[in-house]
């Protein structure tokens, strides 16, 4: 079991090993409020906004009984393994489809806890201002990844832009376009260096992370941005992830309330500016 509140930063390189990690016992110290007998959960996570998010729902923890300790990761792998192999009581860093693959790759059986957050795509301006001034011909910049460019596309869509295979929904690309009137462009670029290349094309879908980190305004510049409700936001929610078997843990319950509490939601709102849109 853990004794004190931590923040580690594991470099997401090849043959690291996760050290010194030992996750709490679900039946230890079932008491409430804070304390030398508190039991300590053990939490992996990406630095923003998760780790961010996560530090908002420590004192409501506390509370319960229950001692946070973050373990910051710079990687996607690595927590999920450490997860997998007890080291972690659970991760909070990625979306179902994500942690879906990771099974499926890695013979492991880590499952949902719950919801908490989406982060949003968002269409943006470059050489022009607004989508009433797309000429025929114009460059878009979308995400190339499969998850992201579909999502992209969809977004598009939304804006009246272009048609796609209806029964392609999330799982689109360039090739179900089955409407494009204004003979776009979509130029198709790792979606980390799309903010860098915004003045080279008339408009561009960032994520929101990146938009954030780029100086964009997200409720004031976004020309459209994908809704709470829509496929994409229920099908990419980021969740906290935890072995089969321990979602309806006492502990991973109280971690769920105190990350579902409205001043973790007020944090959202206020620190993120619509970047980050809270699912609960």
């Amino acid at each position: 079991m853990r004794t004190s509140l931590k923040k580690t930063l594991y470099a997401g390189v090849l043959g690291l090993t996760v050290f010194g990690l030992v996750a709490c016992s679900s039946g230890n110290d079932e008491g409430s409020g804070s304390g030398d007998d508190d039991e300590t959960l053990t939490v992996g996570a990406s630095s923003t906004p998760h780790a961010e998010i996560l530090e908002q729902a420590e004192d409501d923890l506390a509370e319960k009984g229950y001692e946070l300790d973050v373990e910051v990761f710079d990687d996607y792998v690595l927590p999920n393994q450490a997860l997998d192999e007890g080291d972690l009581d659970a991760t909070f860093h990625q979306h179902e489809p994500y942690l879906d693959n990771f099974n499926e790759e890695n013979g492991t059986d880590l499952v949902s806890a719950g919801e908490v957050h989406f982060e949003p795509l968002g269409l943006y301006p470059g050489k022009i201002e607004t989508v009433d001034d797309l000429q025929d011909g114009a460059e878009i910049a979308i995400p190339n990844d499969a998850t992201n460019g579909a999502r992209a596309l969809l977004l598009l869509e939304e804006a009246g832009l272009i048609k796609l295979d209806d029964d392609k929904g999330i799982e689109a690309t360039t090739n179900d376009i089955e409407e494009n009137p204004k003979d776009l462009e979509i130029t198709e670029l790792e979606a980390s260096q799309i903010p860098r290349t915004v003045q080279d094309v008339d408009l561009s879908v960032i994520n929101g992370n990146y938009a954030v980190d780029a100086g964009f305004d997200i409720a004031n510049d976004s020309l459209e941005i994908e809704d709470k409700d829509s496929e994409a936001a229920q099908t990419y929610a980021n969740i906290v992830a935890v072995q089969e078997g321990n979602e309806d843990d006492p502990a991973i319950e109280a971690l769920m309330e105190s990350l579902h509490s409205d001043d973790v939601k007020d944090f959202i709102d206020e620190e993120y500016q619509g970047a980050v849109v809270p699912l609960f």
